[in-house]
């Protein structure tokens, strides 16, 4: 009977560990094109034909329009995912797009910028657009009352493996000669080719041990597209009508968009003042692994505080850390700031998530997530262009880091005003009477 119980309890356990192994396999975009490897190649070799600090500015530009084009597709994308329930076709279809352009990057040579700016937004693409769908996962393979360590351990497992990912290719940067390399560049572009390699491999998980929930088929003659944008709209009026949701969402947008620009602005930032690739790989290595720790912490201390305040907590931290990056000067304060981040920035994103995951009902998890995701999209549309444009017109990114205080206490403020628990009481019931619902058979 024991033996029994534990094959079962084992059988039970496989999909979450699938689920949470996308994680380990998307974040080596995350750590090494994203926020390492991609932005020091670009600033120091394919955009270094461009004028003197205009390199930052591009990049920001750059994360701007990747952000605008799957803000646009994310919201329609979920509802066709929700309405023909085909959450893992779609969440295929993307990593295939960001595994590809992950590859290519390694073809990026002195003065590629437009190339470069191209290949890494249609990587973004495929980062972002598959997490619509795997975030969409969440609530079939993990219960309820599970969502925050099933959702902090999917984190956690993100950053040991893009961290280990990240070791791999610091080593083949510094030390390209032991990998019968002639420069740390044919390094940097060999480490593109990794995270190619990494993404497939560690994705097929995923699509063997998670079933694709079950969901109502369309009628042969239905327009899919057409189908989730009708959808959509329904599930719009509906999201609008779960006070408690769209209050989170407009507070989520805020401070992520903070979050989001630190991530993907600190390492170029860091390379625009001087301070050496060494110093810039090896502190985000750091955080990869600091973040371990910290993200299964947070995910612990919900046991005894509430997850909005946890959130809050991370919040304040990541204010602090914004004053600190406007007075970097050596490579030991980006080490601090590299600290300081790593112990709330996967805290905050695995409660924010599980959080969100709690106050949504369960069966529209794919349109109600797209709307969660676009928020991280739109996010990410305002704050790198916000970076960029103050660093382009005051000849420095100091004032464009520093402009982040008012995302996080703007967002902290409304989150604040969130309460969690009366969705499930007054606007569910209410909802359940009141709201437009549109099923396949009206559409």
């Amino acid at each position: 009977m024991t033996i029994n119980k534990n094959k079962n309890s084992l059988k039970d356990s496989l999909p979450a560990l699938g689920w949470c192994l996308y994680d380990w396999a998307n974040s080596a975009f995350a750590t090494t094109i994203m926020a390492a490897v991609l932005p020091v190649y670009y600033s120091t070799v394919a955009a270094v034909t461009l004028p003197r600090n205009q390199a930052s500015s591009y990049w920001g530009y750059t994360n701007t329009v990747a952000m605008l084009i799957i803000a646009s597709l994310s919201a329609p994308l979920g509802a066709m995912a929700d309405a023909a329930g085909k959450r893992k076709s779609y969440l295929l279809r993307f990593a295939l797009i960001g595994i590809l352009a992950s590859g290519l990057l390694a073809s990026v040579g002195r003065g590629g910028w437009l190339w470069a700016s191209f290949l890494y937004i249609m990587g973004r693409i495929g980062f972002c657009g598959g997490n619509i769908f795997y975030d969409s996962l969440l609530p079939y393979v993990a219960k309820r009352e599970d969502f925050d360590r099933i959702s902090c351990l999917g984190y956690a497992l993100g950053y040991l493996g893009g961290g280990l990912l990240l070791a791999l290719n610091l080593v083949m940067i510094l030390k390209p000669r032991w990998f019968g390399l002639a420069t740390p560049q044919e390094g940097s572009r060999i480490s593109f080719l990794t995270v190619s390699l990494w993404w497939a491999i560690f994705s097929l998980p995923i699509f063997f041990l998670v079933s694709e929930p079950r969901a109502d088929e369309p009628r042969p003659d239905q327009n899919p597209f057409l189908t989730g944008l009708r959808r959509l709209s329904a599930t719009f009026h509906q999201v609008r009508q779960y006070g408690q949701v769209w209050k989170f969402l407009l507070a989520y947008w805020l401070y992520n968009d903070g979050i989001g620009t630190i991530i993907i602005m600190a390492t170029i930032f860091g390379a625009e003042i001087g301070i050496a690739q060494k110093h810039l790989i090896g502190a985000i290595l750091l955080v990869q692994f600091l973040g371990i720790p910290f993200t299964l912490l947070f995910g612990w201390i919900t046991r005894f505080l509430e997850t909005k305040r946890c959130i809050l907590l991370g919040l304040a931290v990541y204010t602090l850390a914004a004053i600190g990056g406007y007075f970097m000067r050596t490579p030991l304060h980006f080490w601090i700031l590299a600290v300081t981040v790593a112990m709330v920035q996967g805290g905050c994103q695995a409660l924010s998530r599980s959080l969100f995951g709690r106050m949504i009902p369960q069966e529209q998890s794919a349109e109600f997530f797209a709307f969660y995701d676009i928020s991280t999209k739109f996010a990410g549309i305002i704050g790198p262009a916000l970076f960029g444009l103050i660093g382009q017109l005051s000849g420095s990114s100091r004032y464009g880091i520093i402009s982040l205080i008012i995302f996080f206490l703007l967002g902290g403020w409304l989150l604040i005003q969130v309460r969690p628990d009366e969705k499930s009481q007054k606007s569910e019931s209410r909802n359940s009477k009141n709201a437009p619902h549109l099923s396949l058979s009206d559409v």
